[in-house]
């Protein structure tokens, strides 16, 4: 933050230090030093706001406020106090107030440019479109620049965009800003780029696609020279909107002519070629065939058009993969029509041999052929594989020795064989046997092929990478299979693989997906961390993170995971206010849709959604009623039960779920299907998660002791409407849990590299879903004691003593669904059960949950006793009857203390095992062990014990501070 004006300006001198302080962080010094300079220059205004700033950042927002809104009321014009507000306001995340503070500077200077564009983009950063145009255009009449005016238009085509009704934007907004376009076309203003695309851009809304077409091939298209082949590409998009195949396919035609190399050119191509076969269209005899030249229309011109661009590629001077690949392409096209045998094009298994000799040492072949090998019949795959083997040059070193790559060449040929014997399920069918020699050879050709890699930097990866890889996959189909060692041969193999290669991306998400698999968070949380996800990749691969921190019991780094991804999801409303800003300034105004869209579907996010929610159960989980009581959390985070903040119809789904390699047939691999499942079944799943925290945070407001036998009384205390907030709630929970329940028994099982499932399985199975449902229950039944009074209510006491035995049992029997060992060696084979795990976070979950609910109990019960007591004095009977609620209440505390003394042993006794446990005197059965991978998996399997040992210790920590909540709970 620099000072603003004039250098001889006597008052920047003296601002100068308190601008250096806050540069450099020191707010306290910068604070001090405003201070002082206010003492003798009371009206200095940018020295406030400069103190403001300070106290914003040290935070103490309500001063900073108080301040700033004292400058803001004398209506400032000098620049200093006007740029330094609109820093504090954007801190605080106030930008509208930003736009109040230039419209008074506007009204004081009318004509300062300056203060003007401004405005305009104090608007543009709150969305105020028709503000927008109408500065745009006052700030045109003062300086009549072009850019000016186009702001104006633009602001017009955000109004159509924003509009509701769709019939207002095509009637009013549109023509209106078109209007204004031409009326510059007209007087021959036009004078950039961009203001021709704006002109295409309305005109392209607008559906006039004759209109558009006309701009881009006139003496205005002349202007569209900052991309490249901007002008054709706009022409063809025109033309495919209009139907005109002809100019569609003699563009693409003569696009080819000029770079054979281009595939969008060969899709477009045989899309034309195919529309005009389909629709008999003949060229006329004697014009042009079109406006863009020669046509092709027959299958026999496109076959000789590729053969050509195959011919002509062989004489140029690098190698060209789009001529072959577009041979490829018409076969399929041609088959999917039934007549490829008419057209002598070649065998399509010869054609791939072909390109593989061409292209095989170029890591970009195997996605090349991947899209084609469906042409081959399944009985050639074998063949065709050995046939490509055959013409890689390797050797061995002695008979019966594995043949190896001489050269990075021979190594990245066999590298695409056998990325593609994985694709054609060559290795699936393969027996345990044959896998595990398969693994054997990969593991092999990978140690050898890091020769070739030893002057790689560290931040380069080796080029044998792969073999590792699809070594990994091939155990994981055997752990799949039920081979136990399996998995730990895979982690073995990773952290192997990244020893050698420390940015292997692959290599870091793989471990992280088959450590959460096992249970083990600890080693995550690094690994996400040195993947360094920037920006969109917090939403897009976050969810790897955030889905397993909480639930394997790694608290602390569950907190920070959630909030690094809210901290993107926040400042994501702020960067693309600057985005948009910046789009106007620079003339950019086709992107200025593309940001305002990419900041919906971020706000529309279900990760985000997601995250703010576990985050807020989260934070309830660990503070409320330790440091702070339930009430006050939920103040703090100002959570209401009748508000629902989710955009339920408009959540996106943007989780990259193709992030990991995959080399599996299609019948293997994920599909749209289980995309559409892993959404619908991630909605439930935090509809039953967003309900449980309202139904939460509606506990406080019925805390308050109602009139009994009051009804009126009640309901002007608005604690009716509460309790009605609370039932309605329970309902819709009951109703998102069915809704799970049925989802459920699809038993739907997701690739092992695609989506991971919810927590809502373990969350119905364990107990904890009726469990928290009941204690529900428990609370309008409690409410209703509270309003009939203690006398004639013995049904409802019934009741509540019945729910307290029942959620007691219940809680026991979540309890017996965390016995047993995380970790136990049968037979030398290393077993984990992370579902042990899980159970105990929802235990620890549930148990606070009937902490919140006794402790609301405990409010209501103790003024009914201290009233009844008063009595018995009074009457100085000592024989007065006790209610049989108040025995139930104090029996089912007394258990609930009892048994979370005993799950706190349990855990005692899991972290004894956990600490002796020597797994580094465990052999693991398998020849598969070299010297070499036998530290590293020691290293994994200390991981994982480390891992578990310390998610046991926080739940364990955790359930001691609930223990001291129980004790408190005496009425």
């Amino acid at each position: 933050m620099a000072a603003r004006g004039h250098v001889q300006d006597p008052n920047d001198r003296r601002l100068r230090p308190i601008y250096d302080y806050l540069d450099n962080g020191n707010n306290k010094m910068a604070i001090q030093q405003a201070d002082k300079l206010l003492k003798k220059h009371k009206d200095l205004h940018c020295a406030k706001v400069l103190k403001a700033i300070g106290l914003q950042r040290t935070g103490k927002q309500d001063e900073a406020y108080a301040l700033a809104q004292e400058v803001a009321a004398l209506e400032p014009t000098d620049d200093n106090s006007l740029q330094a507000l609109t820093i504090l306001y954007r801190e605080m995340h106030r930008p509208e107030l930003v736009t109040k503070l230039y419209e008074a500077a506007v009204k004081k200077v009318p004509n300062s440019e300056e203060y003007h564009s401004h405005l305009f983009m104090a608007y543009a950063r709150v969305g105020e479109y028709k503000k927008m145009q109408q500065a745009g255009m006052a700030l045109y009449k003062i300086v009549p620049k072009n850019p000016y005016y186009f702001w104006s238009v633009m602001s017009l085509i955000m109004q159509s965009i924003s509009a509701q009704d769709e019939n207002l934007s095509k009637t009013m907004f549109l023509p209106l800003a078109e209007r204004m376009v031409e009326k510059m076309v007209k007087e021959d203003k036009i004078e950039a780029e961009a203001e021709v695309e704006l002109y295409y851009m309305i005109l392209e809304r607008l559906e006039k696609y004759k209109e558009a077409l006309d701009v881009v091939r006139g003496k205005l298209g002349e202007k569209l020279t900052s991309e490249l082949q901007s002008r054709e590409n706009k022409c063809m998009a025109m033309y495919k909107k209009l139907c005109r195949w002809p100019e569609c396919n003699a563009l693409s035609r003569r696009m080819l002519l000029k770079n054979s190399d281009d595939w969008q050119f060969y899709i477009t191509y045989f899309d034309s070629v195919f529309q005009l076969i389909d629709e008999s269209w003949m060229p006329p005899s004697e014009e042009e065939h079109s406006l863009e030249g020669e046509v092709h229309y027959t299958v026999e011109q496109a076959v000789k058009f590729i053969e050509e661009r195959i011919s002509e590629e062989s004489k140029s001077s690098r190698p060209l993969r789009g001529p072959y690949l577009a041979k490829l392409e018409l076969i399929r096209r041609l088959r999917y029509r039934g007549c490829n045998d008419e057209y002598k094009l070649g065998d399509p298994e010869e054609l791939m041999f072909q390109y593989f000799t061409k292209f095989g040492d170029k890591p970009c072949c195997f996605t090349d052929l991947k899209v084609f090998v469906d042409l081959l019949p399944s009985s050639q795959y074998t063949k065709f594989i050995s046939q490509l083997l055959e013409v890689i040059p390797l050797s061995a070193a002695a008979e019966g020795d594995v043949a190896l790559p001489a050269d990075i060449k021979a190594l990245q040929q066999h590298l695409c064989v056998v990325q593609l014997s994985r694709l054609l399920g060559i290795y699936h069918a393969m027996e345990k046997k044959q896998k595990l020699t398969v693994v054997r050879e990969l593991m092999l050709r990978y140690r050898h092929g890091l020769e070739f890699g030893k002057s790689c930097l560290k931040t380069e990866l080796q080029f044998s990478d792969y073999y590792c890889l699809l070594a990994v996959h091939l155990l994981l189909d055997l752990w799949l299979e039920g081979e136990e060692t399996a998995v730990w041969q895979c982690l073995t193999l990773l952290e192997e693989g990244l020893s050698h290669s420390p940015s292997n991306a692959q290599f870091k998400l793989l471990l992280i997906r088959i450590y959460c698999r096992l249970g083990a968070f600890e080693p995550v949380a690094e690994l996400y961390s040195s993947l360094d996800a920037k920006h969109i990749q917090h939403d897009t691969i976050g969810y790897l993170l955030t889905r397993y921190a909480e639930s394997l019991g790694h608290y602390a780094a569950a907190s920070q995971a959630c909030n690094f991804a809210l901290r993107f999801f926040h400042s994501n409303q702020k960067d693309t206010s600057e985005y948009i800003i910046q789009a106007y300034k620079y003339g950019a105004f086709e992107k200025i849709p593309e940001f305002i869209a990419f900041r919906n579907r971020l706000n529309s996010s279900l990760h985000f959604a997601q995250v703010r929610t576990e985050r807020m159960l989260l934070d309830l989980l660990l503070e409320a009623n330790i440091s702070t009581s339930l009430e006050e959390s939920i103040k703090s985070m100002s959570l209401s039960p009748e508000e629902d903040d989710i955009p339920w119809k408009d959540l996106r789904d943007n989780r990259d779920l193709t992030v990991l390699f995959n080399w599996d047939p299609k019948d293997r691999d994920i599909s749209e299907e289980h995309r559409k499942l892993s959404l619908e079944e991630e909605t439930m799943w935090l509809r039953i998660r967003s309900l449980t925290l309202r139904l939460v945070s509606g506990l406080p407001t019925l805390s308050h002791t109602v009139q009994p036998k009051n009804s009126e009384k009640t309901a002007e205390n608005g604690v009716s409407s509460k309790i009605d907030t609370i039932r309605s709630l329970l309902q819709q929970l009951e109703a998102a849990v069915d809704s799970g329940k049925k989802f459920l028994e699809q038993n739907i099982q997701y690739p092992v590299l695609g989506p991971p499932p919810t927590r809502m399985a373990g969350f119905f199975s364990n107990g904890s879903c009726q469990c928290q449902t009941s204690l529900f229950y428990l609370v309008s039944d409690i409410y209703e004691l509270d309003t009939n009074g203690l006398e004639d209510s013995a049904e409802i006491q019934e009741r509540i003593g019945n729910s307290f035995k029942l959620l007691v049992e219940r809680l026991t029997d979540l309890f017996n669904k965390c016995k047993g060992d995380l970790i136990e060696v049968r037979d030398g084979i290393l077993k984990t059960h992370p579902n042990l795990l899980e159970n105990l976070v929802f235990f620890v979950e549930t148990i606070t949950i009937a902490l919140w609910v006794s402790s609301y109990c405990d409010s209501i019960l103790r003024p009914f006793k201290s009233n009844l007591q008063k009595k018995k004095k009074k009457k100085k009977e000592s024989t007065v009857a006790m209610p049989p609620v108040f025995t139930h209440f104090l029996d089912y505390v007394t258990e609930l203390q009892t048994l979370t003394s005993n799950v706190i042993d349990h855990i005692k006794g899991l972290e004894i095992i956990l600490t002796a446990l020597k797994l580094e005197e465990l052999s693991l059965k398998d020849t598969l062990l070299l010297q070499e991978e036998k530290k590293f998996t020691k290293t994994v399997q200390g991981k994982v014990q480390s891992s578990y040992h310390h998610s046991v210790q926080e739940i364990g920590e955790l359930l001691k501070k609930r223990l001291d909540t129980i004790k408190k709970l005496k009425i």
